[in-house]
């Protein structure tokens, strides 16, 4: 294959920052608001309960990438448990779309924070245009190569933690350290017990960049400790920072204000705590935080189609463009991350990343679980244990969207069905003709 893989390009530290730009980027910033929507006044132990799922799913990952780090993490987990079939390159790209759909919201977030600092509506034009912009903006940084993009991923999210710390701090000493829970004036925003877990399965959007450390595991510097170490260090931080940040925004504003404002529920929880100079500071660090969490991800799911396409399990085009194939999936990447987030508002966007991810997660569970907890010396209680909690949290939010956008739903599985199909229609030629090429080699 023509894609160089940087061995070693990816220290300790820079995996941290780059696991921790993705999840930050998103979860902070693009779901807090929906998160409240659906779980009520006990919204930030949503983010609670998101990381010890989170945790228990990252067990899996550790286990098979610490025997078999690779480049492309998800992708070779998924062919050690299932071999080349349908199921893998279908689950792959469940991944791939996944990540590909976080990229949008966290794009589409970009602009809704950026035009707090004008006074223009929230549906306007300027959405879409910034959102696509940015996506443009973090394809020219990923061609610049591996270290541009881990000496980008460190800066910023050095800049970006420190600052949400800053505003949960300020916001919260504004409040008095009340950490009183938030209220509300509508029966409907309480939060039912269907809620809190349809919450929690947004929530774990908020931490499934650790995949993208996983992703990297062939580039990661002593890769069979650091990424197991990358991964609980990042979910840790980033459990630290929600944790935080969601009693700051709930001590200063009622439920009902964060669902009113969910697109961008910090910088309205900024202007009562901390006032204009508090909006723009809040404004100015999710700019870096949205951006840098559109430029890790793209860098990730990029290499995992490159891996998907050495594998033989997707097809491959140049359409007439230069260079290798790593090249090429970006511009996939682009193109697809730029048409959800100029056609998609963040609620879809974020309710198709929840279920594509959410089932191409239990799909890693269950292949560990039984076909390579002995190779990789894994736990099966705690497999299982992973493979439930998922399988609540996702029937709780399907639950939950039938009754408030079945569309939403019918897009979403029609899609998984879309992308099982076409994994198993372009396998079968290949399959075919490696079963007659076997034939006749013996005849």
């Amino acid at each position: 294959m023509d894609t160089p893989y940087n061995k070693d390009s990816l220290t300790l530290l820079g995996t941290v920052a780059m696991g921790t730009g993705v999840m930050i980027g998103a979860g902070i910033f693009a779901l807090t608001g929906q998160v409240a929507e659906l779980a009520g006044a006990l919204f930030p132990l949503a983010f609670l309960l998101a990381a010890i799922i989170c945790g228990f799913s990252a067990y899996t990952y550790i286990k098979v990438s610490n025997k078999y780090p690779s480049a492309g993490g998800i992708a070779m987990i998924l062919k050690k448990a299932y071999g080349e079939t349908t199921v893998t390159g279908a689950a792959a790209l469940l991944m791939a779309f996944s990540m590909i759909i976080s990229e949008s919201l966290v794009a589409r977030t970009f602009a809704a924070y950026t035009l707090q600092l004008f006074d223009v509506g929230k549906d306007t034009l300027l959405v879409p245009i910034l959102a696509v912009g940015l996506i443009i903006a973090a394809f020219l940084v990923n061609i610049a190569g591996n270290k541009v993009i881990g000496t980008v991923s460190k800066v910023t999210a050095v800049i970006k933690i420190g600052g949400i710390l800053i505003f949960a701090l300020v916001a919260l000493w504004a409040a008095g350290f009340s950490f009183q829970a938030a209220e509300s004036a509508s029966a409907a925003a309480d939060g039912s017990a269907t809620g809190f877990l349809a919450a929690v399965a947004l929530a774990i959007l908020a931490y499934k960049g650790f995949t993208t450390i996983t992703n990297s595991g062939g580039e990661v510097v002593d890769p069979q400790k650091n990424v197991g170490r990358a991964i609980m260090i990042s979910l840790a931080i980033c459990l630290v920072v929600y944790i935080l940040v969601a009693l700051a925004v709930s001590s200063t504003l009622t439920i009902d204000e964060i669902v009113t404002a969910r697109d961008y529920s910090l910088a309205e929880a900024a202007r009562p705590a901390i006032g204009q100079y508090g909006l723009w500071f809040t404004v100015a660090i999710a700019i870096i935080a949205t951006a840098s969490g559109v430029l890790a991800s793209i860098f990730a799911v990029s290499r995992m189609l490159a891996m998907l396409t050495d594998m033989k399990l997707i097809p491959h085009s140049h359409f007439g463009m230069p260079g290798n194939i790593q090249k090429h999936t970006l511009v996939y990447t682009v193109v697809a991350a730029g048409l959800l987030a100029a056609f998609f508002d963040l609620s879809r966007i974020a309710a198709m990343g929840a279920i594509f991810y959410l089932i191409m997660d239990i799909i890693i569970h269950w292949g560990v679980y039984r076909n390579l907890h002995e190779d990789v010396n894994a736990n099966r209680a705690v497999l299982l244990t992973a493979i439930l909690l998922d399988l609540v949290v996702l029937s709780a939010f399907l639950i939950m969207k039938v009754a408030s956008d079945p569309m939403i739903i019918a897009i979403s599985l029609g899609g998984i069905v879309l992308i099982f199909g076409f994994e198993k229609l372009y396998l079968r030629p290949i399959r075919d003709r490696e079963r007659q090429g076997a034939h006749d080699a013996h005849a």
